[in-house]
C-alpha cells in the first residue's frame, strides 16, 4: 500500500489530469508529448537510476509528467503512477527506510540537527514507520553534528576570539536553531572559550 505522502501526490496527479491539463496547455503554447504507462515506467526507471529517492519524490515526479504530457493510454493516469512507484519499490529501487538513513546521515555529516533531518524526511514523504531509525541516529550524534556546525562557522570554541557583544552571541544561536540544534545545546557551544575543544570533543567522540 503507498503512504499518505505518495497518496496525496497521485490523487492531486488524477485532479490535474481531469481538470488542469488543458488550460496548462492553453497557457503555454508548446507541444505536448504523448505519454502511456510504458513510457511512465521508462521514466521512473530513469529517474530511480540517478536520483536515491523515496516513494513520495518519486511520486511527485512522475505526477509532474503527467502534468507536462497529453495523457494516451486508456489505464487512469494516477493508478498508473501508483502501480509504477509500488513496481520501482517491489525491485528494490525505491526503499523509504534506507533512503531516510542515508539523507539523515548526510545532513547530520554537513552539521544539521535533529529538527532539520526531521522536517527533511517529512517534506520527502517519508512516515514515522521508515524515518525512525534516522532521528534515532540524528539525535544519537547531535553534539558531534553541532560542533561540526561551529567548526564550519568558526563559532564558540572554533572562533578566532570569544563573542562578548550579546547580540552577537544571540545570532549565534539563532543560527544553529536554523540548523536544525536544540538552544541548550547552541548555547553549551558557545559557551566554550577558543580553543577549549577536549571535553566537547571526547563526550562526541571526535579525535
Amino acid at each position: 500500500m503507498p503512504d499518505m505522502a505518495a497518496l496525496v501526490v497521485l490523487n492531486r496527479a488524477r485532479l490535474w489530469h481531469k481538470h488542469g491539463m488543458v488550460k496548462s496547455a492553453a497557457r503555454s503554447g508548446r507541444a505536448r508529448k504523448p505519454l502511456d504507462a510504458a513510457r511512465l515506467d521508462e521514466l521512473a526507471l530513469a529517474y530511480v537510476a540517478r536520483f536515491a529517492t523515496s516513494r513520495a519524490k518519486l511520486a511527485r515526479y512522475l505526477a509532474r509528467k503527467l502534468g507536462e504530457s497529453d495523457w494516451t493510454d486508456p489505464a487512469d493516469p494516477a493508478t498508473a503512477c501508483e502501480a509504477v512507484v509500488a513496481k520501482m519499490e517491489r525491485l528494490g529501487f525505491v526503499d523509504d527506510r534506507h533512503y531516510a538513513a542515508m539523507r539523515g546521515a548526510a545532513m547530520t555529516r554537513r552539521g544539521l540537527g535533529v529538527r532539520r533531518v526531521k522536517a527533511q524526511l517529512w517534506v520527502d514523504g517519508i512516515d514515522a514507520a521508515d524515518s525512525g531509525e534516522a532521528v534515532e541516529a540524528a539525535e544519537g550524534a547531535a553534539l558531534s553534528a553541532a560542533l561540526g556546525f561551529a567548526r564550519r562557522r568558526r563559532f564558540g570554541p572554533y572562533a578566532a576570539a570569544a563573542a562578548t557583544d550579546p547580540a552577537q552571541r544571540e545570532r549565534q544561536v539563532a543560527a544553529f536553531a536554523r540548523a536544525g540544534h536544540s538552544l541548550a545545546l547552541a548555547r553549551r557551544i558557545l559557551a566554550a572559550a577558543p580553543g577549549d575543544l577536549a571535553a566537547l570533543d571526547e563526550e562526541a567522540g571526535l579525535d
